[in-house]
């Protein structure tokens, strides 16, 4: 087990399973425990698919080129800085005091069909009543904190990962 996560593909393909088991449990929470998601979750779990993508792409970069090594490092930890800072944004509106919380907007379904990509962004990220909302906490911290904790760790161990030469042969 030591040999595979000293090895830069092997802890790249811990982190990239890792990534996509918190989106398992979040679809888990989803479908079997009622917990619906907001606009700001969903963009979430898109960014911890785009992060263990991008973990899963640096698998395919060869040991010995360093440039595309370190910009496969680079993209791992701007994937991982996107979703947190998506995090980031979820936690501010969550702790919003009740008189400043934005209104419940339409649904996520509604806006992409109806709006352009950059609206629904602007409008996602601006948040909404239903963002405000805790539904399910661990340990007192809710989900997006848990979010911001894996991507900083998943984001930071890929980036180091990838990043530093490998061992010699």
């Amino acid at each position: 087990m030591n040999a595979l996560i000293a090895s830069r593909r092997g802890a790249s393909v811990l982190l990239a399973l890792t990534c996509f088991a918190l989106v398992g449990f979040a679809l888990y929470l989803q479908h079997y425990q009622g917990l619906d998601p907001c606009p700001l979750c969903i963009f979430q779990r898109v960014g911890m698919i785009a992060l263990g993508s991008a973990l899963l792409i640096t698998l395919g970069l060869p040991d010995r080129i360093t440039l595309l090594r370190r910009l496969g490092a680079v993209l791992v930890l701007l994937s991982a800085a996107a979703t947190g800072g998506v995090s980031i944004r979820h936690l501010y509106i969550q702790h919003l005091p009740d008189g400043l919380v934005p209104t419940c907007g339409a649904s996520l379904d509604y806006m992409l069909d109806a709006f352009p990509l950059a609206d629904v962004l602007r409008k996602v990220l601006t948040g909404s009543g239903e963002c405000h909302k805790v539904d399910w906490t661990l340990l007192g911290m809710a989900m997006p904190t848990w979010v911001l904790i894996a991507v900083t760790v998943i984001g930071v161990a890929g980036f180091v990962v990838n990043w530093r030469r490998p061992p010699a042969r």
